[in-house]
C-alpha cells in the first residue's frame, strides 16, 4: 500500500470551539475525496467530525463517552450513531459514504473486534459489525493510538519516514510501531511501549518495570508528591523544579529520562526505526526533553543508526483525522 500522502496537507493554525465553548485545535485538511463521519472515542470523551468532499472537517466537537458498565458496546453505538445524525441533520449537503470508528484498549482491526478495555469495561465486542449496522454505511475499525500514529506518518511529524515508532506520552505511554507506513498490530497486541519491562517496580497493570509507571507524566508527578508531600501541577512542574535545583524533582526527572532513553535505545537496536515521534503532553517540554533523549542515546548506543526524535504535529486532533482517513479507505477514496 502506499505510504503518499493526501493532497491538502497542512498544520493546525487555529482554534475553534465546540458546544460548550471549549476550545479544541482545528483539524488539518485530509485533502479531497470521499465525505466521511469520524469518530475518536475516548475513555472520557468522543471526538466526532463531518469531513466534506474538500476535506475539511465540519461540526468537529467533543462530547462525553457512556459510562463503562452493562452493554457499553451497544450504548457507545448509539451514541455514535446519535452523534452522527446530527451532523448530517446539520450538513444535508454532505452524504458520507463510510464511517471511521476508533477506540482504546486492545483492538483487532481485522476481525472488527474490541478485544478488551479495562476503562471501557468490555470484552470482545463486535464494535465494527454494531456500527454497520447503525450506520448502513461501510465501517472502518481500528485501535485510536495506532490510527493518530499513523495520521502522523500521512500528515504530520513522521511523514519523511515510512518506517517509525510513536510514542504518546501523557497521564500513561501509548506506542505504535510503522512498517512501510502501516501500523503492526499483530492482532491488536503489539506496541505497548508502555508496558515494556525496564526494571521492577510495580505498575498498575499487575506487571513490574513498566516503562509508563516511571516516565509517564503522571507517574512524573505522582513519584514527585509520593517523595515530598507536595502536590504539583503535572510533570511540568516537575521539570520546571529540577531546572531549579529541587533534588528531588532532578532525580525522578533523569530516572524519568534514563527510562525513555533505555526504552528507545531498545528499540532503536531490534526495529531500526528511522524516526522516533514523540507525542502527548510531555512532547511540550521541549528541549528538556527532546535533546536530553538525543545525548543520552547516542551516549549509550555505537554503531546503530540513530533515529531522529521528532515532536507529533496533530495534536490532539490525530486520532480523528486518521479514523476519517482511513474511513475513505473502505471506499476507495
Amino acid at each position: 500500500m502506499s505510504s503518499a500522502a493526501p493532497q491538502g496537507r497542512g498544520r493546525i493554525p487555529d482554534v475553534v470551539s465546540d458546544a460548550s465553548g471549549e476550545k479544541l485545535a482545528r483539524a488539518a485538511s485530509i485533502g479531497a475525496g470521499a465525505p466521511v463521519l469520524a469518530f475518536d472515542v475516548g475513555g472520557t470523551d468522543i471526538k466526532s467530525a463531518l469531513f466534506d468532499e474538500t476535506g475539511a472537517a465540519l461540526g468537529l466537537r467533543r462530547t462525553p463517552t457512556p459510562d463503562a458498565g452493562d452493554d457499553m458496546p451497544a450504548r457507545l453505538v448509539a451514541r455514535i450513531g446519535e452523534l452522527g445524525d446530527e451532523l448530517r441533520a446539520q450538513h444535508p449537503e454532505v452524504v458520507p459514504r463510510a464511517v471511521g470508528f476508533v477506540v482504546p484498549g486492545i483492538v483487532d482491526a481485522e476481525a472488527g473486534i474490541a478485544v478488551f478495555s479495562s476503562n471501557l469495561g468490555w470484552r470482545n465486542a463486535p464494535l465494527r459489525a454494531l456500527a454497520e449496522e447503525r450506520f448502513g454505511l461501510p465501517v472502518s475499525f481500528h485501535h485510536d493510538v495506532g490510527t493518530a500514529s499513523w495520521a502522523e506518518h500521512v500528515l504530520g511529524g513522521a511523514r519523511d519516514y515510512a518506517n517509525s515508532v510513536a510514542i504518546i506520552i501523557g497521564t500513561g505511554i501509548a506506542g505504535t510501531l510503522l512498517v512501510d507506513g502501516q501500523p503492526y498490530t499483530a492482532g491488536g497486541y503489539a506496541g505497548e511501549i508502555g508496558h515494556s519491562p525496564l526494571g521492577e517496580w510495580p505498575c498498575p497493570c499487575g506487571a513490574r518495570g513498566c516503562l509508563e509507571a516511571i516516565a509517564s507524566a503522571g507517574a512524573i508527578a505522582r513519584r514527585y508528591t509520593e517523595e515530598t508531600g507536595e502536590r504539583v501541577d503535572g510533570a511540568k512542574e516537575v521539570i520546571a523544579r529540577a531546572a531549579a535545583g529541587d533534588p528531588v524533582a532532578d532525580r525522578v526527572w533523569n530516572e524519568a529520562l534514563d527510562a525513555l532513553t533505555m526504552s528507545i535505545a531498545q528499540l532503536t537496536a531490534v526495529v531500526a526505526p528511522e524516526a522516533v515521534v514523540i507525542g502527548g503532553g510531555l512532547s511540550r517540554a521541549g528541549g528538556a526533553l527532546f535533546d536530553e533523549l538525543r545525548r543520552r542515546l547516542a551516549d549509550r548506543l555505537s554503531f546503530h543508526r540513530l533515529p531522529v526524535l521528532v515532536p507529533a504535529e496533530l495534536s490532539g486532533n490525530a486520532g480523528i483525522l486518521g479514523s476519517a482517513l482511513r474511513a475513505r479507505q473502505v471506499v476507495g477514496g
